[in-house]
């Protein structure tokens, strides 16, 4: 990925970018970009091209973008737009249109293709016909603070759409067939002419009697109704890295519902809920806790058996004199980093606890110590309130 721009850098935008900001500068560039407009550049203007038409669609799409902020180019532990850390279905991974021309674009088809002439058929009509991604799912997964540091892997059960194992799709019935659409002749639109007083005005909108797709299914399956989808439950296998935090999200690629007319599945978004813990906190990637000491473990030095978020123990040794708020850190032992090979530290603080009942013996060592030391609050120049 070291040759790949950034994407705010090549839409010419700040981090803080709006949408609309957005949609201006994708406008802007891909007019001055398109090939059609540089018949004497045609290959640069089409590699620029394509790099606009990237940063546009991942920028442009909260989720896409939201990952891209946090992460760049690459998902945890796994390349930007190939396999994952854990084989298929990677994280955070994206996927990049190939070029053909504005017919990708959705709302802004029409109007480049009006600007470049090329009106004939519009975007919506080639959006309606072709093939279609199937759409997107979110789900929530929630984990605990451990399973978070360790990483773990989960079955999760989620409602989508699967295709149908009866007609395969088709929405026809076995051994019918699906028909073009009479009334469009197949394009999915119905172009009406009207006659005002400023002339002729051409208008198009969705055919009623195929509802947009082209086609028409005269015995539709008895399976799936003549929807090509049935509607399913299945359990799915999700492998959280080590190190992911709260509210972040993993995507499993083609997960989502199917596509339809031959286009990709929609993907899977987990966003995950890190449980709060009852004895450490996070913050970045390091973590932190209070352990509790006695007086004498404070006063003459100790070493301590410090439970880590892994359920092991380090020992540490705390040095004497040691006052309640001391923090003391032990390397290396917080969150892994999910972009880089950075592993947080573990910070732990100490805080002496005064026991709450003496014997007679224990009372008796005390007030001798208490004698010996000629203790006294130490005199200072203010009062306590000053």
């Amino acid at each position: 990925m070291a040759n790949k721009r950034d994407y705010y850098e090549v839409l010419g935008l700040s981090k803080t970018a709006s949408d609309e900001e957005i949609k201006k500068a994708y406008r802007r560039l891909a007019k001055k970009y398109h090939p059609d407009a540089n018949p004497d550049n045609k290959a640069e203007a089409e590699a620029k091209f394509k790099e606009v038409n990237e940063a546009y669609e991942n920028l442009s799409d909260p989720q896409k973008r939201k990952m891209y902020d946090q992460f760049g180019f690459d998902g945890p532990q796994g390349p930007f737009g190939g396999q994952g850390p854990f084989g298929q279905g990677g994280y955070y991974s994206y996927t990049t249109s190939g070029f053909d021309g504005f017919s990708d674009f959705g709302d802004l088809g029409d109007i480049f293709s009006s600007f470049f002439g090329g009106g004939a058929r519009t975007s919506s009509t080639r959006k309606n016909n072709g093939p279609r991604k199937g759409a997107d799912l979110n789900v929530n997964l929630e984990i605990t603070f451990q399973e978070a540091f360790l990483g773990v892997e989960k079955n999760i059960s989620i409602t989508r759409n699967e295709t149908c194992i009866v007609c395969h799709g088709s929405g026809a019935r076995p051994g019918t067939v699906v028909t073009k659409c009479s009334v469009c002749n197949g394009t999915g639109q119905v172009r009406q002419i009207q006659n005002t007083i400023l002339g002729q005005m051409q208008t198009t909108r969705t055919c009623s009697n195929c509802h947009g797709t082209g086609e028409v299914i005269k015995e539709p399956c008895e399976n799936c109704r003549g929807k090509g989808t049935v509607r399913k439950q299945p359990k799915i296998k999700v492998k959280i890295p080590a190190g992911i935090d709260d509210n972040q999200t993993v995507v499993l690629r083609g997960e989502g519902d199917p596509g339809e007319k031959g286009g990709p599945n929609g993907d899977l978004y987990i966003t995950v809920k890190v449980k709060k813990n009852a004895i450490f906190t996070r913050k970045g990637v390091n973590v932190f806790c209070e352990v509790p000491i006695t007086i004498t473990q404070a006063a003459l030095g100790a070493e301590l058996e410090i439970p880590m978020v892994d359920g092991s123990k380090e020992k540490y040794k705390i040095p004497d004199a040691t006052q309640t708020g001391e923090k003391f850190t032990i390397k290396n032992k917080g969150f892994k980093s999910l972009n880089s090979s950075v592993v947080g530290d573990f910070i732990f603080t100490v805080v002496v606890q005064t026991p709450k009942k003496l014997t007679s013996e224990q009372r008796d060592l005390l007030e001798k110590l208490a004698r010996t030391m000629n203790e006294q609050p130490p005199i200072k120049k203010k009062s306590f309130w000053g």
